[in-house]
């Protein structure tokens, strides 16, 4: 990564968290160039001990690699970083097991034509039928629930991972990106500072391969830990 940022005649970059994605990540890469030609991929390959690494470079993307698993929030904040200092103007996150589609990339990047500064690609809004565990669910709807009563507005979705940004955004998260289970505290931070955080109705499919690493234990440490972030966060200063 250069210390100059300059503009970037690739305004779009793709960022893919991805951690034991061996089996799907070099699909996910592809389907992105198939779907977003001019967009640049960057794979942020979160200490993973298979060969996802080898397969999103095969698949032509670049790799940045953490030295161990460090999380999705440290794993995304370095993607953003990349984007900052590389001077793109879009960042899209996209996860690299397969569940989020390419091809509804075109959605997130319509809404911040209409000046949205954070585009979240909500699985809840009327289109395709994403239908998750119950405990999932509920952890979705509590999220969901929490962050609304904390900003004052209505979200659907606050747990999707499919969300494209703008360059105020990549800026601000370049500096801080909340960690572990991070996409909740984001849409409170965003807010707070006066960023326009809007969700649009986009699909999901079931991942393609491997296994989600959250398990009901994790899932309870997640709910009880993101919880006390959000309380937290709502006194936190907002970034500049």
């Amino acid at each position: 990564m250069n210390d100059v940022r300059r503009p970037h005649a690739n305004r779009i970059l793709v960022i893919i968290p991805a951690y034991q994605e061996e089996e799907t990540i070099g699909e996910v890469v592809r389907n992105v160039y198939r779907h977003v030609p001019d967009a640049s991929v960057v794979v942020v390959n979160d200490g993973s001990l298979d060969r996802t690494e080898e397969a999103a470079r095969a698949a032509g993307a670049v790799v940045l690699t953490l030295p161990y698993n460090l999380g999705i929030g440290a794993a995304m904040q370095t993607g953003y970083r990349y984007a900052d200092e590389e001077g793109f103007a879009i960042a899209i996150q996209v996860d690299g097991d397969g569940q989020h589609l390419p091809s509804e990339i075109p959605i997130l990047l319509e809404e911040l034509g209409r000046g949205t500064d954070l585009a979240i690609g909500a699985r809840f809004l009327g289109r395709g039928d994403y239908d998750p565990p119950f405990l999932r669910k509920l952890g979705i709807r509590f999220f969901s629930f929490a962050v609304s009563t904390l900003v004052g507005r209505r979200f659907y979705d606050t747990t999707s991972g499919f969300r494209a940004a703008n360059r105020r955004v990549i800026e601000s998260f370049s500096r801080y990106y909340p960690y572990d289970y991070p996409e909740p505290e984001a849409i409170l931070i965003l807010s707070r500072a006066g960023f326009a955080v809007r969700e649009v109705p986009a699909r999901i499919q079931e991942r393609e391969g491997g296994r989600s690493s959250i398990t009901l234990r994790k899932s309870v440490y997640y709910l009880l830990k993101v919880f006390l972030a959000l309380a937290v966060g709502r006194f936190r200063a907002p970034p500049d």
